[in-house]
């Protein structure tokens, strides 16, 4: 292994609370996002009424307002978590080496909001009435982009699109070019704003989504024997990534080392994952390898977790094949559970989630989780539980059948 890479600061923009402190609050309570949207979306025809916004949220709170009006709401998102990471962090950038800082940033979709918009006023008032600010807007990598831009960061820099595994890719395509020697520091993570009517009526036309509207709080419930499918979510998560050595250098707090990150290919299916687990496994593996630690070692996994019927199944048997005996002794739970799934987001909400576990001892309770599935049969901690955290998974599958997982590990002395 190069440099080590550690977590100084996280920013996590959700729809159960902005910023760490409110983040890590809700996540202890057992707080549900989910409720219905119709409020915020137009759901005429569409058999689901339910989401995860992130209500609250106001882009002039982290953003310049003329800037921010020329900002798709998923660059808005990611803005604010980069602002909201750097200040928790701690970090001077006046003091930093910005040739030697870089963002690396994921999105499943990109500018929807931008693109539906824009394709309405085409048809409604002609070609001549699209804003100049489109494409800009539209494009997957504004958000790594916008974020350099903002705070002057001049390194590597580039957007990650691999649906719902993005930021987790992200963040560990982040760590490599740290450990290389090629990034001092970096913003990673991922951005998604997809609640909209169009993405609504193709996910809910796939049978992707959960159609439980009549309990909204109740309808995300990973690895439950009566799920019926994922909660649309939105919102951000970044992390600020160190050389360990720039870290100790400038005195900085460290959450937690990134030592493994593993990504596959299923090469099977468009959307569905594999059935025997095995892409999701050899992610998994390459993970540990990577690190150079056994399974046995691993304290904790913040699953995937999508609640919907194939998904859930398919990564228990993802963990048995990769982690074998060890597998039916460790901790699981799903952060989707409490704030839907966040698409591209997903990842970086994820890690961050997984890092404030390690950083209070404290496992989130996977929500909902009522009813055992015969196919299902790990522990899934239904209940928050406190358990010292040395070692933690963070997994994210995304359609095309592209998988990631990162591990993360207690620093010595912090």
């Amino acid at each position: 292994m190069g440099n080590r890479v550690v977590v100084t600061g996280v920013g996590p923009v959700t729809p159960i609370g902005i910023g760490v402190d409110a983040f890590w609050g809700a996540l202890q309570a057992g707080r549900s996002g989910v409720r219905n949207v119709e409020d915020v979306v137009d759901l005429s025809g569409i058999d689901v009424k339910i989401g995860a916004p992130v209500d609250g949220f106001d882009p002039i709170d982290y953003i310049d307002a003329k800037k921010a009006r020329r900002l798709d709401r998923s660059s808005q998102f990611a803005l604010a978590a980069a602002k909201l990471a750097l200040h928790d962090g701690d970090i001077d950038l006046g003091k930093c080496d910005l040739e030697r800082f870089g963002v690396v940033a994921g999105t499943g979709i990109g500018g929807m909001q931008t693109f539906a918009e824009a394709f309405t006023t085409l048809i409604e008032r002609g070609p001549r009435r699209v804003s100049p600010f489109f494409v800009p807007r539209l494009m997957p990598n504004a958000i790594s982009g916008e974020i350099s831009i903002e705070h002057g960061l001049k390194g590597s820099n580039f957007g990650v699109v691999s649906a719902c595994a993005s930021g987790t890719h992200a963040i560990g395509l982040a760590t490599k070019l740290i450990e290389s020697g090629d990034l001092d520091c970096a913003l990673a993570g991922g951005a998604e704003a997809v609640m909209l009517t169009i993405t609504y009526a193709g996910f809910a036309r796939m049978g992707a989504l959960s159609k439980r509207n009549d309990r909204p709080e109740a309808a995300s419930r990973p690895f439950d024997l009566n799920r019926d499918g994922f909660v649309m979510g939105e919102g951000a998560g970044l992390l600020l990534l160190e050389s360990f050595d720039h870290a100790v250098a400038r005195g900085a707090r460290i959450y937690a080392a990134i030592d493994g990150f593993g990504m596959s290919a299923d090469a099977s299916h468009i959307t569905s994952p594999i059935e025997t687990g095995s892409g999701a496994a050899q992610a998994i593996t390459m993970t540990l390898r990577s690190a150079g630690l056994s399974p046995e070692t691993v304290d904790y996994i913040n699953a995937h977790g999508t609640s919907t019927p194939p998904n859930d199944s398919v990564e228990t048997r993802a963990i048995k094949l990769s982690l074998g005996d060890a597998a039916g002794r460790i901790k699981i739970s799903a952060t989707k559970s409490q704030v839907g799934h966040l698409l591209g987001a997903a990842g970086g909400v994820e890690a961050i989630a997984t890092i404030l576990a390690m950083e209070h001892g404290v496992i989130p309770a996977t929500l909902n989780y009522e009813t055992p599935d015969p196919e299902c049969d790990l522990d899934y901690t239904p209940e928050i539980t406190e358990l010292p955290i040395r070692v933690a998974l963070s997994n994210s599958f995304g359609f095309g059948g592209q998988n990631a997982c990162l591990l993360f590990q207690s620093v010595e002395g912090n």
